[in-house]
């Protein structure tokens, strides 16, 4: 049975208590705009996968409850920062399988200012989910007194700029793309375009990463309405529904660590074999896609997507985003939303903020970043210990 995006919501993204709210309201508001886009009834949800990674247990329901008591299943759902996008592929799931017809996939996050850790108890990385991926990073550059994930992937940077001769020009000019991209993004935490030299100019997180090229803690909550073909068809959805044509989720195997390489433990082989899936299963591959949304959490995250999607091979992707490739004018457009860099990341409402971009995006519905003709849109988004899902959309 196939499955179809029918609704989709979410607020602005915001800078950390820059604003009087709560998770439920967030919530509340992001998944009230998806159920109105659908023209759908709360009753007629009949399951609610629920993403974040920092509010409590059952905060999930604490959430759906602001939009109806109705007794149906209420899922808590943490992935780190693909969270958002396993709630959503749970979704997909409950459809296909047939258990539901009409389910609505949720996520939000209200988070603290400043840096994210490293995932550790009380500073001990030893009981850290993520100890083996710091443990690689550890072995092969030390550890330093920066931010932990801007660490690791800052070192992945600095081995793909010494193997491959990467330049932080290239890795800025993915941070410039993205923000002047997020210009026409009313939903965006930053909307201000940058060029690569002022990207370079900033305070340097952890080299070569500045702090214009990391996604920044976000407060925020995304949905969207997933729904089966009959219900599509009962309820004359036609024009508003955009096909999950293939969706995988993969998670670390022994070539995540076996080269002690952060390239790979931040999760490359992870994203190249969930896109692989997906090809294989939509019978689509890169040459057809028309606009991407992926996971930058870092510059250098942007960089080792393209090249784990197929977009070029290992090693070109700085010349790629260099060359004007990914964005409007381009071969591909990528991050029209301003991507995670300027958009903004509450880690459980990414990946169903993607989700809600590429919905517009295939509708023509995105306004002045609007791209032309699109008809094939991919999302890719990856969480840190780890799992990487990847999501191909096409217009129905």
């Amino acid at each position: 049975m196939k499955a179809y995006i029918v609704g989709v919501g979410m607020t602005r993204f915001e800078k950390p208590e820059s604003r009087d709210w709560q998770y439920w309201d967030m919530a509340k508001e992001a998944g009230s705009a998806a159920l109105a886009d659908a023209g759908v009834e709360y009753g007629q949800v009949q399951q609610v996968p629920v993403g974040y990674c920092f509010q409590a247990s059952t905060a999930g329901q604490r959430a759906a409850y602001e939009l109806g008591l109705t007794g149906i299943p209420v899922y808590n759902v943490n992935n780190n920062c693909a969270t958002g996008s396993t709630a959503l592929m749970m979704a997909r799931q409950f459809v296909e399988g047939g258990l539901a017809d009409c389910v609505l996939a949720l996520g939000f996050e209200k988070m603290k200012r400043g840096a994210l850790g490293g995932g550790s108890d009380g500073g001990d990385f030893a009981t850290s989910p993520v100890a083996r991926h710091y443990g690689i990073m550890a072995a092969k550059h030390g550890f330093e007194m920066t931010p932990p994930t801007a660490q690791i992937f800052g070192d992945a940077a600095r081995e793909h700029m010494e193997r491959y001769g990467t330049t932080t020009a290239q890795l800025a000019a993915v941070g410039a793309k993205n923000h002047r991209h997020s210009r026409h993004n009313p939903y965006a935490q930053f909307q201000d375009p940058y060029t690569v030299d002022e990207i370079l100019a900033a305070k340097t997180i952890h080299r070569p990463l500045t702090k214009l090229q990391c996604s920044p803690t976000s407060d925020g909550a995304a949905a969207a309405v997933v729904v089966s073909e009959r219900f599509v068809v009962e309820h004359g959805l036609h024009d508003k529904a955009v096909e999950i044509a293939a969706q995988a989720m993969t998670t670390d195997t022994e070539e995540s660590f076996a080269s002690g390489s952060c390239i790979d433990v931040v999760g490359k082989p992870m994203s190249r074999e969930a896109a692989r899936q997906v090809y294989a299963a939509s019978g689509l591959g890169v040459d057809d896609l028309d606009v991407i949304e992926l996971h930058d959490c870092f510059s250098i995250n942007e960089l080792l997507t393209y090249e784990a999607l197929g977009m070029c091979p290992d090693g070109e992707s700085g010349k790629l985003v260099e060359s004007g490739a990914t964005t409007y004018g381009g071969r591909w457009v990528v991050n029209p939303s301003g991507g995670l860099i300027s958009k903004g990341h509450p880690l459980g409402a990414t990946g169903l903020a993607q989700a809600a971009e590429l919905t517009w995006q295939l509708r023509g519905q995105a306004g002045e970043r609007q791209v032309p003709g699109a008809r094939v849109a991919l999302a890719h988004n990856i969480g840190l210990g780890g799992a990487a899902v990847v999501t191909l959309l096409r217009k129905s």
